[in-house]
Order: C-alpha cells, then sequence, then structure tokens
C-alpha cells in the first residue's frame, strides 16, 4: 500500500464517529474487526491479544477492520474451571466490579499483597482477589495502534460481589441492593441479574465510567438479547453509556433476538445478534439452535430482511469463524475452519448482502493468505458497508436450495450500482441461466441490458441480457452491474 494510503486509513481508525445528516453517531457503517472468542475462547492473555492486534493492524485496518475485542472471561484466574463454577477465581475491584486477572494481563497492575487477598482462605464461597487494576494501558496501546478496544460482559453483576456486598462507587448502594437472585442468566453461573431501580442504574453507571476510563469503543453484552430478552437492563446499560460521553458501540448478544423487539432495541443498541452462536457448519439437525448453522442463517436473514436500516443501528449475524480457530476455541476442538473455500465465500456474501457487522474470529497470527484475500475483496466491503441500502431475498427464494438476493450499491458518483447474489444451498452443483431482468440487475436506463462483473472470479462479463451461471454445491455468485 501507498505511504499516503496508510497514513488515511490509520488516521480513519482513530475515529470512532462518523458524520450522518449532520450529526456524529457511532458505527455509521456496519463494524469491522476482530473478536477473541473463537479461537480462544475464555483462555486469552494479554500477549496473546497484543500479539493478534498487531496483525489486525498490519493486515486488516487498511480496509476498515478496526475494532479488537477481548471476549468473555477476562476477569478470570483460572478459565479452565468454568466448567466447574465453585471452583473459579474471580479479579474484582472494590466496588464489586470485574477487574483484569493481573497474572494474565501484566500491564493492568501487580498481584495484590498476601495480607489483601481473598482466594478461597476466607468464609467466602465464590474466591476472589480485589485488586486495582486495569485494562487503560491496552486501551491506550490500541488506540496508539489506530485500532478501537472492545471488551465482553455478562449482564448483571458478580455474584462474588453481592456475597461480599460490595458498595457501588459513586452511590449510596450496596451489590445486595443492585442484585436480582430470581434473576440469573439461565447459561451464565457468574452473575446476578440487576433490580430495574436507581439501585441498578447506579451499578451500570460505575461499570461504564470504568469502562470508559479504560477507553472502551465497543461494549458486548451478553444474555441480554434473547434467551431471555432483557429490555430493563439495555435501557439501564444506554443510559450509563450516554452518561460517560464516551462514544461506545453496545453490541447485544446472543440470539436469536425476535424481529418483534425491532424498533426497540434499534434505539439502544448499535448491534444485536439475530442468531444463536454461530459456528463453522454448514447445517445442523431440524430443531436445533445451538450451533447456529449456516443454511439456518438465512432463515434469519430473511426474517430481517424487510428491517428499515438505520445508520448506526444493524442486525448481527455474528462472527466469522474463518482460518485457524485454535488454540481453545470457545466451542469444539482446535481446528481449521470446517467451512469449504465455497462455503466461506457464501458465508460473506449472505454478512455482506445484509450489512452485517464482519467481525472475525480466526487466529490472526496464523493467518493465511486465502482468508486475507477473501476478508479484504474491496467489492465485497463496499457492499456491506453501504449503509444505505440492505439485500433482499426475492419472492419465494426465501427457504429455497436456491436463493436469488438483490440489493443496491451507492457510488462514488452519487450514481447506484444493482446488485444480486445467488446462492446455492443444495448438495449438488446448479446450472442457472437468468435475464438481468429476472435477477434485478438493470438499472435506471432498462434497456434490457446491463454491464455485469461476478465480485469473487473477478470475471467481467460484458454488456449482456442474460447471464448463465455454474453454481457449485453450497456456493454463489455476487454479481454487480452498472
Amino acid at each position: 500500500m501507498l505511504p499516503f494510503l496508510k497514513k488515511f486509513a490509520f488516521i480513519l481508525a482513530l475515529l470512532p464517529l462518523s458524520a450522518v445528516n449532520g450529526q456524529t453517531m457511532v458505527a455509521a457503517t456496519p463494524p469491522m474487526g476482530w473478536n477473541s472468542w473463537d479461537s480462544y475462547g475464555l483462555t486469552i492473555t494479554e500477549a496473546e491479544f497484543r500479539a493478534n492486534a498487531t496483525v489486525l493492524k498490519d493486515k486488516l485496518l487498511p480496509f476498515g477492520y478496526r475494532y479488537a475485542v477481548i471476549d468473555e472471561g477476562w476477569f478470570f484466574a483460572n478459565p479452565e474451571a468454568r466448567s466447574t463454577p465453585d471452583k473459579l477465581r474471580y479479579a474484582l475491584d472494590k466496588f464489586g466490579r470485574y477487574v483484569p486477572v493481573p497474572d494474565r494481563f501484566p500491564s493492568a497492575g501487580k498481584p495484590p499483597a498476601p495480607s489483601h487477598r481473598d482466594d478461597g482462605n476466607s468464609s467466602m464461597k465464590l474466591p476472589a482477589t480485589i485488586e486495582d487494576t486495569t485494562f487503560a494501558p491496552i486501551g491506550q496501546w490500541l488506540h496508539a495502534q489506530g485500532l478501537l478496544f472492545g471488551i465482553h460482559i455478562v449482564r448483571g453483576i458478580p455474584r462474588a460481589s453481592v456475597e461480599r456486598n460490595l458498595p457501588i462507587q459513586g452511590s449510596p448502594f450496596h451489590a445486595t441492593d443492585v442484585a436480582d437472585t430470581n434473576d440469573a442468566c439461565p447459561w451464565d453461573p457468574t452473575n446476578w441479574g440487576i433490580r430495574d431501580n436507581p439501585a441498578g442504574q447506579a451499578w451500570y453507571d460505575s461499570l461504564l465510567r470504568q469502562y470508559a476510563g479504560w477507553g472502551v469503543d465497543l461494549l458486548k453484552v451478553d444474555c441480554i438479547s434473547d434467551h431471555p430478552y432483557k429490555a430493563g437492563e439495555i435501557r439501564m446499560i444506554r443510559r450509563a453509556i450516554d452518561k460517560t460521553g464516551r462514544p461506545m458501540v453496545l453490541s447485544l448478544s446472543p440470539g436469536p433476538t425476535s424481529p418483534s423487539h425491532a424498533a426497540e432495541v434499534s434505539t439502544t443498541a448499535n448491534m444485536w445478534r439475530i442468531s444463536d452462536d454461530f459456528w463453522d457448519v454448514w447445517t445442523t439437525a431440524p430443531g436445533t439452535t445451538f450451533p447456529q448453522s449456516l443454511v439456518g442463517q438465512f432463515v434469519r436473514a430473511a426474517a430481517w430482511s424487510t428491517f428499515d436500516l438505520k445508520p448506526g443501528h444493524w442486525p448481527d449475524l455474528d462472527m466469522l469463524p474463518l482460518g485457524q480457530l485454535r488454540p481453545s476455541p470457545g466451542w469444539g476442538e482446535p481446528r481449521q475452519t470446517r467451512l469449504t473455500a465455497d462455503e466461506q465465500r457464501t458465508m460473506l456474501t449472505l454478512w455482506a448482502m445484509n450489512r452485517s457487522p464482519l467481525i472475525l474470529g480466526a487466529n490472526l497470527t496464523l493467518f493465511d493468505e486465502e482468508t486475507l484475500r477473501l476478508l479484504t475483496n474491496r467489492d465485497l466491503l463496499s457492499i456491506d458497508q453501504d449503509a444505505a441500502h440492505r439485500g433482499h431475498p426475492q419472492p419465494g427464494s426465501a427457504g429455497a436450495s436456491l436463493q436469488v438476493w438483490t440489493s443496491s450499491l451507492s457510488l462514488k458518483d452519487g450514481h447506484e450500482a444493482k446488485v444480486a447474489a445467488v446462492f446455492n444451498l443444495g448438495d449438488t452443483s446448479a446450472s442457472v441461466e437468468r435475464s438481468v431482468r429476472e435477477l434485478d440487475l438493470l438499472g435506471a436506463a432498462g434497456n434490457g441490458t446491463a454491464t455485469v462483473r461476478e465480485v469473487w472470479s473477478g470475471r467481467n462479463l460484458g454488456r449482456t441480457a442474460s447471464i448463465h451461471l455454474e453454481i457449485p454445491a453450497h456456493g454463489c455468485v455476487l454479481l454487480i452491474a452498472q
């Protein structure tokens, strides 16, 4: 890349806000970046995180990937004990908030002196250390690289903080005033729910002050957008973010967030998961919701395809389980992604047509050139980042083995191109003949022909009235016409 382009990309990445209709907003286009979960699960360390962030800066930042996110478990001293929750050891500050474990994140601060430890030798059932650690050094380092900083939390308040009844910073409340012990996350053993009252708001206010001080640019909150959907806590977190004055993407998971919540969630969140955890599987048994399969994502995407996109608010198809998923993926054994090359192109095309955030899960220190080429296809990225349009399945297409999704694409000269994605979800190759009119690829002139190119092959099909497509099983073609 030319030096002046590198400098421009660096400056652009420092700007989490974009101008829309004369106002600034966070996530004006679908966020792009990297998350630790798919390759490291609960186990990410500072050295591993910095190594991945360095590759993110060097290879993906020039294309718009700028968020580096530490997913779940950064406050566990022994994340390997997650399956035996009573043995987990937590790191808390004196106000009951999780803080990074210094043994895993050395820049966060020093471990407490033995006289200040509370590691299971006390009468407490939930072992914890009371620490004065911070993610601020990591946030500062990322910002110096031109990257943006994200962390994951589970909604609620630590059970260990409630057991100790620690005070809530900046308020007269204590943890027992905040916790709703009848509202635990069904699959998470670490937190209690929050009462929808002034104490609960004070708790989230204290959390977001902490995160703003760390330089957090994206907050991923789990167990909140489905099973169960927690409208009250979403609103409290939104208010707390706004009070800090710091621009911060609010990302909600897991899904499937119901489209019935679209009007509400699109006013409070910047991105929200529309499926349960998506992994590198083509299909699953009927009725199975975890892990979410790629075929299943077509159903979820179609259900949201009528949602009126608004800059700053994006339905999220989940992370991209590409490349090497190791050494400790959040689900399954360490592996190279199970998705074939055709399935990977199908996944990225569906995400782009739906204007979904693009958050990569690969171990970037093991990045391969083919995955890099897929993720940096400029036509694909221009479609995904076009906030003015989104894709829709053609009538009768949703649920079929052969699906056609269409969209428009804003061009720099103020005109629009037409986009069509043709997906073959069947298990055998398909030979398809379609007119450009049938594929909705005609421009304003509408004389029955269009100049068409195919994104993935780079093949220019010239000016034509019809297109013959050979689509492999589980594959797709992505067409742009002018």
